[in-house]
């Protein structure tokens, strides 16, 4: 399992990715899941995968290659990113179709999904989850962040804090909160965490940043997370205790005990 997150704001752009991929009583690996295929001044592309390592690991070396040999269609020479992750998709329905029958003869889940973020030269930026199955949906102002993988206890972090209209800075904070919350949850997801965010219209990925298990930020940010967490639970006003007992399963008014 993993767990990778990608944010679309007015200000640019947040794509985060943990690097866990099979987690046991003693066997525990990790492979980067956040990629950077752009091209200088020209086109910014970021991708996050999860699912299957073989299938995703054949996707992204697919891509590598068409690049490499400047085949058409390729991520450097397609005109819009939506055309960009059709052609993930593609690649994603061609390696499952070759693998599948060996794949299912074994029950082994052969599932995958990417994210695809960025800006090309005269577009503005964009942001794509691709499916499995080759389809893919958009970021919207509305729901400005896409998930893939471990997905739900990273949510309630990004609904309550991110908007349309929030700093790149913040929504960094958020991103890389959600997925510690997430690693604090589920064993499955866990370090090496990635991050890059990118600026709208810098056509270059300025900042990016790794964070080990022990790394000081994370544990700094964990620490002033959940004090702040335990001060606001304190803080919250009392309930107010409006019933004085609860009805009767039976629908048998209780009895006084006097």
């Amino acid at each position: 399992m993993t767990y990778c997150l990608g944010i679309l704001v007015r200000a640019g752009l947040v794509l985060a990715a943990d690097s866990r991929t099979n987690a046991g009583v003693d066997y525990i690996s990790s492979y980067r899941k956040l990629f950077d295929f752009s091209r200088t001044g020209e086109r910014v592309i970021l991708l996050c995968t999860s699912g299957n390592l073989s299938v995703t690991q054949a996707v992204v070396h697919n891509l590598t290659q068409d690049i490499k040999r400047n085949r058409d269609p390729n991520l450097h020479n397609l005109p819009t990113l939506y055309d960009i992750a059709r052609y993930i998709g593609m690649q994603i329905r061609t390696m499952q179709e070759a693998d599948r029958p060996w794949l299912e003869k074994d029950r082994i889940d052969f599932q995958c999904s990417f994210l695809v973020g960025g800006q090309i030269l005269g577009e503005a930026p964009e942001l794509f989850l691709v499916y499995s199955q080759g389809n893919c949906i958009q970021a919207t102002p509305e729901t400005p962040f896409l998930q893939i993988g471990e997905t739900k206890y990273g949510k309630p972090i990004l609904d309550r804090t991110i908007s349309y209209e929030s700093p790149l800075d913040a929504v960094s904070k958020s991103a890389l909160l959600s997925l510690d919350s997430t690693m604090r949850s589920n064993l499955s997801v866990g370090p090496p965490l990635h991050v890059m965010m990118y600026q709208t219209d810098q056509f270059v990925v300025k900042h990016r940043a790794q964070f080990q298990a022990g790394d000081a930020y994370l544990l700094a940010m964990r620490k002033h997370w959940e004090v702040a967490l335990r001060e606001a639970s304190s803080n919250m006003p009392d309930i107010t205790w409006n019933q004085d007992q609860l009805p009767s399963p039976l629908g048998i008014p209780d009895l006084d005990p006097a």
